[in-house]
């Protein structure tokens, strides 16, 4: 809840969750292909054990709402499964978004165009055929709108990895809205990806980054989401 104020002091103008749990998204499994490799803050933990960190209570969920909405702020999350998709129907969600991991999934993309909501896809782990194949998915089950997002899938993302020149190319492929999923450190990328035609800019954010969290050391701080 405090988070969610800041934020609205700060300038933004919606706030997205993820609304999933570890059940829902992963299996109890410690073999290779579910253990996070790398060195980053992540390496070692199981995927089950990440995701179960990292979830938001679905209890929390309505109370979120109600709060950001009595800041003004736009509300919504990233479901993972068609039991969130139902259950953030139920709370009035405004939109959906996909994530990259997901667009790949026509199951889940069939559930989020059904609402007939605005859809934001992300595409960081995807080619441009799996874009425009998800786009596909997404218009012949009777979604209206969606809006596109540059993204690379690293965490932190290396300024010398965003490839934001896509930005326009994203646009002419869907002849939508494109945005920018903006994992980087600071805002320059922000700044330059609206330049190229960005109109929706999301960052990770956090009251602190010393207080930790699984996504902590590449989200802004309030004052630096201000300034962004």
């Amino acid at each position: 809840i405090e988070t969610i104020h800041a934020a609205a002091d700060a300038g933004a103008d919606a706030l997205k969750l993820q609304t999933y749990t570890a059940d829902t998204i992963a299996i109890k499994c410690d073999g290779p292909d579910f253990i996070v490799g790398g060195t980053g803050p992540w390496a070692g933990f199981s995927l089950h054990e990440l995701y179960d960190v990292a979830h938001t209570p679905w209890e929390w969920h309505q109370q979120l709402f109600d709060v950001a909405a009595s800041r003004g702020l736009q509300i919504f999350s990233t479901p993972f499964d068609a039991t969130a998709v139902d259950f953030l129907t139920g709370l009035g969600a405004p939109a959906f978004k996909v994530a990259s991991f997901e667009i790949v999934d026509d199951a889940l993309l069939r559930a989020v165009a059904a609402t007939g909501k605005p859809i934001i896809l992300s595409t960081g782990m995807a080619s441009l055929e799996e874009v425009a194949h998800a786009i596909g998915i997404l218009r012949a089950a009777g979604a209206m709108e969606t809006l596109v997002l540059r993204c690379t899938s690293s965490y932190p993302a290396p300024d010398t990895s965003m490839h934001l020149a896509t930005i326009p190319r994203l646009a002419e492929l869907t002849e939508g809205p494109v945005g920018l999923s903006d994992h980087s450190l600071g805002s320059t990328a922000a700044v330059v990806a609206v330049t190229l035609g960005a109109c929706f800019i999301e960052k990770h954010f956090t009251l602190s980054r010393a207080d930790g969290g699984v996504d902590s050391h590449f989200s802004l701080e309030p004052a630096e989401f201000r300034q962004m």
